[in-house]
């Protein structure tokens, strides 16, 4: 299990997804007295990216590699993605690390990207090597600068390659796109903590609508279905989901509106929280330590809107420790895949976990510093 925890523990991350391309363009900003110097980085493609959604399916997630000519250690403060069109489902910016940085070129075929769905961006890796290519920041609707918590930062290493994945939603259009991403960084010197992030996922398992049928309203049919679209290791990272938020209940799981999973909590001072799901999504309730005398309910989203994500810094900090838990749990409103305009033309289906914007997520990304990198007082 501890393998399989690689995509959900362990990143050092920036909140506020990201995309871009090939061109950089580093600009140091003059600093106020006291202050770092603060130097901005422009990612963004040369040319256009039209997205094509392989397997008969609806989406496309295209990975490009840049080199954002970082030389010396530096630290991100701050990040804004703009995604040019509403195509952009969302995006992610991957830090490569230098012992990496061949495959990744190989990867990216003389600057044309590659195809590249599920959680490891690099190809020939699984949802385990996640770690290994750890998330810089993160974009999704509604995002516009995002700059993190007080105090703390994004390490970013000299000679870093960074990969930008970009999900394209072709159920609102397939036009030519040009994102950009822009970092702004600080020398490492700068008395910041590092920023961590764990990622906590749920399983969705929501049946058809009473009343509504069709041959993917089965599991197994729509599960089949998932594997065609994105290939076996969606499969089996739903698999791997199910079978360690339900336990025995995981070869036939319940299925309803609403979903939950508990997972060990990161031993530090919880900062910021961020819930993801898609368009079936309607809550989010993140718990700290759920059924004990000390549950604390750490954010409770009753409104949630695929198309305004936000983060929340945290008014207090919460510290962890070891032993503590973290339960996430989940709301959505199945009748919406009948009523959206994106999803009405569709087939009925048992949603899953998928990287479809027709599919769905249950995902608490919790940024933290460790208590290995707390400040000491």
């Amino acid at each position: 299990m501890a393998g399989a925890l690689a995509i959900v523990v362990g990143a050092v991350v920036a909140v506020s997804l990201s995309a871009g391309a090939s061109s950089t363009t580093p600009k140091k900003t003059a600093a106020t007295t006291g202050t770092p110097p603060t130097t901005t980085i422009s990612l963004q493609s040369p040319t256009s990216y039209t997205p094509s959604a392989p397997a008969g399916g609806t989406d496309d997630y295209h990975c490009t590699l840049v080199d954002p000519h970082v030389t010396t250690d530096a630290t991100i403060v701050s990040s804004q993605f703009f995604p040019e069109s509403p195509e952009v489902h969302h995006a992610i910016l991957f830090l490569v690390p230098p012992d990496l940085a061949q495959q990744a070129d190989v990867a990216d075929h003389l600057g044309q990207g590659w195809t590249c769905f599920g959680e490891s961006p690099l190809p020939g890796t699984s949802f385990v090597q996640v770690s290994n290519t750890p998330w810089l920041s993160a974009w999704a609707p509604g995002h516009g600068l995002d700059t993190v918590p007080k105090g703390t930062g994004v390490p970013f290493p000299a000679g870093s390659l960074v990969i930008m994945q970009i999900h394209y939603n072709l159920l609102v259009g397939d036009n030519p796109v040009r994102s950009k991403l822009v970092l702004h960084t600080v020398p490492a010197s700068t008395n910041l903590t590092p920023l961590h992030l764990d990622l906590l996922p749920a399983a969705p398992d929501i049946p058809c609508p009473a009343g509504v049928t069709g041959p993917l309203c089965d599991r197994a049919a729509s599960l089949v279905d998932l594997g065609q679209r994105f290939g076996a290791s969606q499969v089996q990272f739903v698999n791997f989901l199910e079978q360690f938020c339900r336990g025995a209940a995981a070869a036939d799981p319940p299925g309803g509106d609403t979903t939950s999973c508990t997972w060990p909590a990161p031993s530090g001072t919880i900062v910021r929280l961020t819930a993801h799901m898609h368009l079936l999504g309607r809550g989010m309730k993140i718990v700290l330590d759920p059924g004990t005398p000390d549950a604390k309910t750490l954010l409770d989203v009753t409104n949630y809107n695929f198309d305004y994500q936000r983060s929340y810094n945290l008014a207090t900090p919460v510290t962890t420790k070891h032993g503590d838990t973290i339960q996430v749990t989940c709301t959505y409103d199945p009748k919406l895949r009948q009523e959206l305009p994106q999803l009405r033309r569709l087939p009925p289906r048992y949603v899953t976990w998928g990287d479809g914007s027709s599919d769905e997520m249950c995902l608490a990304l919790v940024n933290y510093i460790s208590t290995s990198n707390a400040p000491s007082l």
